[in-house]
């Protein structure tokens, strides 16, 4: 699988997580327990940290980055969805963000909400916890999640990735 090092920056990436062999790894990549990243996700940390917590995924074709001056930071039980975009964030736990979502720098998405598919959570925009963001650019309905409603998610890829883990294998 393709995972580098730029200069003395190194991923640093938990023994328990599973990283699919055609995702890409850059740099100062944190990648928690339990956590995978999915065919065609490139998450590429250059210029700061990302950090991505316990339990969570990152889905197929996800791009995350950051900035000289902002890490983008995912918590524990997350769900980042195929297509997404996060740069210069913070995601806090059991975040489920939408199929071709963007969120984007200084925004922070509180504990349990969603970021609805094709969202596009704009620089420095707010979502308390326990919400959903919905739209270009996104609106935000405040307190509509029950806590603890993200975890499924979180817990499907993690028994996924045990599997991928045991039973992948390539037939070329």
């Amino acid at each position: 699988m393709p995972i580098y090092a730029i200069g003395t920056l190194e991923p640093d990436i938990h023994p328990s997580a599973y990283v699919h062999p055609q995702a890409v790894l850059i740099g100062a990549v944190v990648l928690g327990p339990e956590s995978s990243v999915w065919p065609h996700a490139v998450i590429r940390a250059d210029e700061n940290r990302i950090v991505i917590g316990a339990r969570s995924s990152v889905q197929d074709c996800a791009v995350l980055h950051c900035t000289v001056d902002l890490p983008t930071i995912v918590g524990d039980d997350v769900t980042l969805g195929h297509l997404c975009h996060l740069e210069g964030c913070t995601i806090e736990e059991q975040v489920v963000v939408g199929v071709g979502s963007v969120v984007l720098h200084e925004a922070f998405v509180g504990r349990g909400s969603i970021v609805g598919a094709n969202a596009v959570i704009r620089n420095g925009q707010v979502v308390p916890p326990l919400s959903m963001a919905l739209g270009v650019p996104a609106a935000v309905r405040e307190g509509v999640m029950l806590e603890g409603a993200n975890l499924e998610n979180a817990e499907i890829y993690v028994e996924r990735a045990r599997l991928f883990r045991t039973a992948l294998r390539r037939l070329d």
